[in-house]
């Protein structure tokens, strides 16, 4: 039905897929305005395109596709001249309906990861434990293959394990070497021999 144009089967799949996709693209570097503005692009170019959309294929990597190139083009087109002085927008990761969705520490790793790792990688990860993507979708949504995507997934749990270890050893208190059993300079000048003595 949606392919024929039925706009009521289409917006179903707004219902489905627009807080998902609205998701991805506040991690896509977009504040929440921007991001809001790229959702309606992503939707509206999705309807345009629908009746030319394969279905032997998965319908979420073709969307997601879709919204990340309209992302790449928002950002190229608000992009200030090389003589301006850039103008940061943050987007606001404490987003109540995101803590909604997420327990505290889950929503803290999400920050750590969005700080710590390449872009690639940050995005690689958010579709397939966020948007819950397969390999084969995620390599359609980024352009890579799979095993680019595989290699993606792999270093960014590889760089996420490794800096929550050393964050880890920093909190805890770095354990004491036992105090000796005995002092090499204790006791009788044959025992004191017998201890230091190396065997062959």
């Amino acid at each position: 039905m949606t392919q024929a144009g039925s706009l009521e089967s289409f917006e179903e799949l707004v219902r489905r897929y627009e807080s998902r996709v609205f998701g991805f693209l506040v991690r896509f570097r977009l504040g929440h305005a921007d991001a809001g503005v790229v959702v309606q692009d992503t939707f509206v170019r999705a309807f345009q395109a629908i009746d030319r959309f394969n279905l032997q294929h998965k319908f979420a990597p073709w969307l997601f596709t879709i919204a990340r190139h309209k992302a790449i083009d928002h950002l190229r087109a608000r992009r200030p001249p090389p003589d301006a002085a850039p103008l940061p927008e943050p987007h606001d990761l404490n987003d109540p309906a995101a803590l909604l969705t997420r327990t505290e520490e889950r929503q803290a790793l999400w920050q750590l990861a969005e700080r710590l790792l390449p872009e690639p990688q940050f995005q690689a990860l958010w579709l397939r434990y966020v948007v819950d993507l397969d390999i084969a979708g995620i390599a359609e949504v980024v352009g890579r293959t799979q095993t680019g995507v595989k290699v993606l997934l792999f270093r960014a749990r590889r760089s996420l394990g490794e800096e929550l270890n050393a964050q880890r050893a920093v909190e805890s208190p770095a354990a004491k070497p036992p105090a000796p059993a005995f002092k090499l300079n204790s006791g009788s000048p044959v025992e004191r021999a017998r201890l230091s003595r190396v065997e062959p």
